[in-house]
């Protein structure tokens, strides 16, 4: 595939889409939470480590904290050890009771709608922000870059940038922006279940003819 005018890439990744949304019509946020506040919590929790484990344990937090005051309230060494199975452990619950007195103090326990205020909460970036805004308030604010959608924008040529904003503001330009959120979400299941980072499933991959495979051996079939 060679140098593509912005034109016929828009083409192609429209085409991207479509072969993704009929391969996994029922996409969407594996973080398993009941509003935002959870998935705030989840996503924090969920950095370097795989929603699976963040699932695990969020069963059974959840169950025991509720409200924001719950969870700002609670004794730091107690709440160390009830995610203490998370990796990065003692920073993020330490960020997390930080966010949650924010969230008391200046939202009446409530998580703000808006890019800007969320950001300012800690333990709370762009990744969690656009995360939270897209999934528990349906507003795209913008596209959700984790290692899946960096790894795979990079392979189906979309972008050579490296760093999740730049690769942010590539795909905010090529995606139409009511699909930013599910477009995440596309790549984040197609990363999990087809497209690996190493041996990645080409020969049975449901997009491969519209994939260049940046970054690949030539593939033999």
């Amino acid at each position: 595939m060679g140098r593509e005018s912005t034109q016929a890439l828009k083409a192609r990744l429209e085409k991207i889409i479509a072969g993704l949304r009929q391969t996994y019509p029922e996409a969407h946020c594996e973080l398993v939470h009941a509003n935002p506040l959870q998935l705030l919590i989840a996503t924090i929790l969920s950095a370097q480590c795989t929603d699976k484990q963040v699932n695990i344990v969020t069963a059974d937090l959840f169950k025991k904290y509720k409200t924001a005051a719950d969870f700002a309230n609670a004794d730091p060494a107690q709440f160390e050890n009830d995610v203490k199975r998370i990796g990065l452990y003692r920073n993020k619950a330490k960020n997390i009771q930080a966010c949650c007195r924010e969230l008391v103090e200046k939202y009446g326990g409530n998580v703000p709608q808006s890019m800007e205020e969320l950001i300012e909460l800690a333990g709370v970036g762009r990744k969690t922000a656009n995360v939270v805004l897209g999934n528990a308030f349906n507003i795209n604010c913008g596209v959700v870059v984790d290692t899946h959608v960096a790894r795979l924008s990079y392979r189906l040529g979309l972008t050579r940038e490296t760093s999740p904003e730049k690769i942010e503001q590539v795909l905010v330009k090529l995606v139409p922006q009511p699909e930013w959120t599910l477009f995440s979400h596309l790549l984040i299941w197609h990363g999990r279940r087809r497209c690996f980072a190493r041996n990645p499933d080409c020969p049975n991959c449901e997009i491969r003819p519209l994939c260049p495979r940046i970054g690949l051996p030539k593939l033999v079939v």
